[in-house]
């Protein structure tokens, strides 16, 4: 009776251990998908926020109570260098290794094509894929509308939407609101001169995502196939400008405060739990991040419509045009 009584002992620690020794698989995996995916996504997350920022103020100038306008922009982001790769080594992974090398260097959500294979062991299992491809692209450009109107007492609201756009390997869109106020109307000596001076609050939402892991396993699909991030951002603006005849020539100081969130999906409608256990540990990326930059803009008006350019510049530099239609 002694004998069969440690038998089974035996027999049930083994099979305590394996089961441990699963979960610690199933961990370390968990854990390397979520040091790539910080490295992955975040360049384009911070991209996406400098693109959200730019072109809100058509003028520092008061508005005239009621004066709406509407306009067509394109937004055209230059991809930097640095932010389109990064390095990893099999000293990064816990679970998983370099197929055939000990370091690579891979594309972040802003990067190439260059793909290399990552395998790892789970339970007796191979579990090889390719890393993630970047959007290949070294400008992004998308379309939006953006409308204002002129209240009273110098106040201006101002309304951005843009489709959902678009691009390789992932798509993107933006949509907010704002709110202005002309200072330069408290000051008889500026406007005498044409110098404008105003203030302007925005918040914007973006949500930008891409194709991530689509990885099979006996397990089922790993429920990594795309990586959304969705950013609230407020934007702060301080501008001001000067009037040369149908010109106006605006300098801003921007400021943004964004909150981020993340979330990963799979191709399918039923959750797998590698897609529930990682985005309940995506919190741990999430951040509250504070940007500056400058911003220059030339707009010319002839007629009802003015034409706008606006560079911004810091971290990343940003280039916006477009066309509006003014109704009195």
């Amino acid at each position: 009776m002694l004998k069969r009584s440690i038998f089974i002992l035996i027999i049930l620690s083994g099979f305590v251990s394996k089961a441990q020794t699963l979960d610690e698989q199933i961990g370390y995996l968990l854990s390397d998908a979520l040091f790539y995916s910080d490295k992955y996504i975040v360049p384009a997350t911070d991209a996406a926020v400098y693109q959200a920022s730019s072109s809100w103020m058509n003028s520092a100038k008061k508005k005239e109570k009621w004066q709406f306008d509407l306009g067509v922009h394109a937004n055209v982001f230059f991809v930097p260098n640095r932010d389109r790769k990064f390095a990893i080594s099999n000293s990064d992974f816990q679970f998983f290794e370099i197929e055939g090398a000990n370091e690579a260097t891979v594309p972040t959500a802003l990067g190439n094509d260059n793909q290399v294979y990552l395998v790892g062991d789970l339970d007796g299992q191979e579990i090889r894929f390719k890393t993630p491809e970047g959007i290949n692209q070294e400008t992004v450009v998308y379309p939006y509308l953006q409308a204002s109107l002129g209240l009273p007492y110098g106040f201006e609201v101002v309304g951005r939407y843009s489709t959902r756009t678009k691009l390789k390997r992932g798509d993107y869109q933006v949509y907010g609101f704002g709110l202005k106020h002309n200072f330069s109307q408290y000051f008889s000596a500026l406007e005498s001169k044409k110098i404008n001076l105003s203030f302007m609050t925005m918040y914007s939402n973006e949500e930008i995502s891409f194709e991530f892991l689509d990885v099979d396993t006996d397990f089922g699909n790993l429920g990594l196939n795309q990586f959304t991030s969705k950013v609230d951002t407020y934007h702060f603006q301080l501008a001001v400008s000067k009037d040369i005849q149908a010109f106006e020539i605006i300098g801003s100081f921007i400021a943004n405060v964004s909150n981020f969130n993340y979330r990963v999906s799979g191709n399918s409608s039923e959750a797998s739990v590698f897609e529930s256990a990682i985005n309940q540990l995506l919190p741990q990326l999430e951040d509250t991040k504070w940007n500056y930059m400058g911003e220059l803009t030339g707009v010319y008006h002839f007629s009802k419509f003015f034409a706008k350019t606006s560079f911004t510049f810091g971290k990343f530099v940003n280039l916006n045009i477009g066309i509006n239609y003014t109704i009195n």
